[in-house]
This record gives C-alpha cells, structure tokens and sequence, in this order.
C-alpha cells in the first residue's frame, strides 16, 4: 500500500449539501478502488491562481490515503467528468 494525497477543487457554486455530497462521492471512489482514507483537510474558499470556467474562486479539500497503484489512475478517470470538480491533484507521498 502507498501513501497518496489528493487535492480537490469543489465548484465555488455550489450549496453546502451538495459540497458535502460532492466530498462524499470522491471519498466512496477511493474505497471503491481498494483504498482507505486516513484524513480529510478542509481548506475552505480560497482564491484561485487563474480564472477557471469563470469563477475566480474555490473550496479546496486535501484527502490522504492509502492504496494500491491501479487505485489513483481509476479516481482519476471518474474525477475528470465530475461536474463539480474544477481542478484535482493526486500525488504519491514519501515514504
């Protein structure tokens, strides 16, 4: 099992439920795939670098797991067609 960090930018548009649902979607991916989430850090709205899709800002989620190789290449592909997902990051931590 690896070490993983996923970085998730959540639509600024959306309500607190359907955040939180949104959230929910991506942690059920990772268990899904094999993977077990061991933190979940809530930034909050924080400005973004550039415009993405008109919107000048985002809720920033950074999500720690473990899992097996094949799992970030799967959570990616579902994470792409995501409506409200704006922008996601999953890296391999050090060991």
């Amino acid at each position: 099992m690896n070490k993983y960090e996923l970085c998730v930018v959540l639509s600024v548009k959306l309500e607190d439920e359907q955040r939180a649902a949104a959230l929910e979607k991506v942690q059920n991916y990772i268990t899904r795939f094999g993977g077990t989430v061991t933190n979940v850090d809530e930034w909050g709205k924080r400005k973004l670098a550039y415009e993405i899709q008109k919107m000048k800002e985002g809720f920033y989620y950074f999500i720690q797991f473990d899992a097996d190789a094949a799992c970030p290449g799967e959570l990616e592909q579902r994470l792409r067609i995501q409506e409200p997902v704006i922008r996601y990051l999953c890296v391999k931590q050090e060991a």
